[in-house]
């Protein structure tokens, strides 16, 4: 027995383990084939609506309020240099949901990497970035076409020294948890292709070029989309109904993204075909146009071809000597149709003007103004401010 545990204790001492904060606690060995990372995120939503006579006669009284809009933790890590996990817990609403678990697996030969379990099918940039990074407080309207995660596997992997990247995904329909027996022989079949089309040396000056397809079979062969103005405490004023006896549906997305130093354009179209056998189809579309602006002088980080941007770090952390944060401000013009033939979901056409203090690279606080606009109805003003901590 005393031979044994002097054996395991030297074994043990081949290795050092070290400990650091990094924008979350991480635990790394000293050869790098083990790591370990707990964080987690809290934002907090205020919101003030304003409607119109006529939209307050079509959808009711609209109350302002606040939530906690997301509250999660998460653990990933790496074991033996090419296994990958990730679980990420959200407790926003007083439900437990699962936003991601699954294991990946790393240097596979052809296909490089892959993922198994509950995560982000590989479609449309503003859902890709995480939502501590995206400019405004809510994504714009053409996330509401497809779940933004769903459980299956995908095979993905870059070239180009990182330039280039690809992913193809089979996803099943199911719920959060990620365990639907139900879900039977619906499939969904998810492909993007995105990466730099330009790049300098420093990554001050890019150009982010993507594009996205997406075939899926609705569970029960219904298909439903429906949208809220910007903001999660808004009632949804646009909806397509339920359709039934839905074949498939094929959505298309195309995205770029440019980044002169503080300045970044951004902009994205999805198209929705919704095939109900050959004597009806459905054509449903959405895009949005962006620009930020630093007035600091920061710039946003592209992260890769998959996940979009990352952390900004402010050029100095409130708190510190003369620290001051960074500022952003930002306009977005967005729009969704929902309108095609006998269907009547409704058309909204939206403003959102943000501002964005970072006073460190850990907190931001985001104040947005939303104006929505329904077609032929009403619209609607929205103040809102989110105080935000994630690591």
């Amino acid at each position: 027995m005393a031979l044994m545990v002097t054996w395991l204790a030297a074994g043990a001492q081949e290795h050092t383990y070290t400990t650091k904060w990094d924008h979350g606690f991480k635990v790394e060995r000293d050869d790098g084939l083990f790591k370990l990372k707990f964080g987690g995120r809290i934002m907090y939503d205020i919101s003030y609506f304003s409607q119109d006579d006529a939209l307050e006669a079509a959808f009711g009284e609209l109350t302002s309020g606040n939530e906690f809009r997301r509250a999660r933790f998460f653990n990933s890590g790496t074991i033996y240099g090419n296994v990958d996990y990730k679980l990420q817990i959200d407790f926003a609403g007083g439900e437990v949901a699962v936003k991601d678990a699954y294991v990946q697996f790393r240097k596979i030969p052809v296909v490089g990497n892959l993922r198994v379990g509950r995560f982000k099918e590989p479609f449309r940039l503003e859902a890709l970035t995480s939502s501590r990074y995206i400019i405004f407080m809510e994504r714009s309207f053409h996330v509401p076409f497809s779940p933004e995660r769903n459980t299956g596997l995908m095979v993905f992997d870059d070239v180009l020294k990182g330039r280039l990247g690809w992913q193809l995904g089979v996803f099943r329909n199911g719920p959060e948890t990620g365990d639907d027996v139900s879900a039977g022989e619906d499939y969904n079949v998810t492909l993007r292709v995105g990466g730099l089309a330009m790049r300098n040396a420093d990554a001050s000056r890019l150009l982010h070029l993507g594009a996205g397809f997406s075939r899926r079979s609705p569970k029960a062969d219904e298909y439903k989309i429906t949208s809220r103005a910007s903001s999660h405490l808004s009632p949804k004023y646009v909806s397509t109904g339920t359709l039934t006896d839905v074949d498939n549906v094929q959505l298309f997305n195309a995205e770029v993204s440019l980044m002169l130093g503080p300045l970044n354009i951004q902009g994205e179209r999805i198209n929705a075909l919704v095939d109900i056998g050959e004597s009806q189809n459905f054509s449903f579309s959405s895009y949005y146009g962006q620009v930020s602006y630093f007035l600091t002088g920061e710039q946003r980080v592209y992260k890769n071809a998959y996940s979009g941007f990352d952390r900004v770090k402010p050029k100095s952390n409130v708190g510190e000597a003369g620290g001051k944060g960074a500022w952003e401000v930002a306009f977005r013009y967005s729009t969704i149709n929902l309108n095609d033939g006998p269907i009547t979901g409704g058309k909204m056409n939206e403003i959102t003007f943000g501002v964005n203090w970072y006073l460190n690279p850990a907190t931001r606080i985001m104040a947005n103004y939303v104006n929505a606009d329904l077609d032929g109805v009403g619209n609607v003003g929205i103040i809102q401010t989110r105080f935000q901590v994630d690591f």
